[in-house]
């Protein structure tokens, strides 16, 4: 058997961002730079797990915006509880929508089902297991969130659907831009931890220290490997 050497591609996006303190309560600002290493094709099966999830027909023709999967969140003893919110995923086209979803402690998320055939929405998460049976068309079932992390949600009746929760443990969350930038605003003073969670390659952590005047700025990786989809 010949050898195929891997053939890597970075995608590195910058931002120039001139921040007057004066005008501005932005005390974190990031950028996250996304690396990709491709090999030969794989062949991904449908399974339940905590990582890493089942490639839909779009997403293997290549069209996934891979920043519409990655969260930001800060980790820290200062950080406020957030108020619990009431969110939606709704079954449409045999697909969830959204595919992911991101939620604060505390939060309900209801599952209405816009198909004309049943579903049966369950999850297999430590973070919080569930199976909300078969219902038809126009009804809907909802799950509260009481512990932080991840949440794996698929369907009984169709192996191919699946989604994402991210229940994040306090109010200091944002999604990044289609550039890969995000900012915190009016971060008191100390160390705290970044998160960034992107849905298929998982966490990736990164300390940093916030001063009492002036900006932090945070550049982190996701890398994405040969084995994601």
């Amino acid at each position: 058997m010949g050898f195929r050497p891997a053939i890597f591609l970075t995608f590195c996006l910058t931002l120039t961002v001139v921040v007057d303190i004066a005008a501005s309560e932005e005390n974190i600002i990031g950028q996250l730079v996304i690396t990709r290493t491709l090999t030969k094709q794989r062949v991904v099966l449908p399974a339940y797990q905590d990582r890493g999830v089942t490639v839909h027909k779009h997403e293997e023709a290549g069209t996934v915006n891979e920043w519409e999967r990655v969260v930001v969140y800060l980790e820290g003893d200062r950080a406020p509880r957030a108020t619990p919110v009431t969110s939606t995923m709704t079954q449409r086209g045999e697909h969830f929508n959204p595919e992911l979803l991101v939620v604060p402690v505390g939060s309900t998320v209801s599952f209405p089902n816009a198909d004309p055939i049943f579903h049966n929405v369950f999850s297999l998460s430590k973070v919080r297991e569930f199976d909300l049976g078969y219902y038809p068309a126009g009804e809907t079932r909802s799950v509260r969130f009481d512990k932080s992390g991840i949440v794996q949600v698929y369907c009984h009746l169709h192996p191919e659907m699946n989604a994402s929760i991210l229940v994040v443990p306090n109010s200091w969350y944002v999604r990044p831009t289609s550039q890969g930038a995000f900012s915190f605003s009016g971060i008191p003073a100390g160390n705290y931890q970044v998160v960034a969670w992107h849905r298929s390659a998982g966490f990736f952590r990164k300390q940093i220290q916030v001063p009492h005047n002036g900006v932090v700025k945070v550049s982190m990786e996701i890398p994405l490997g040969a084995n994601e989809p």
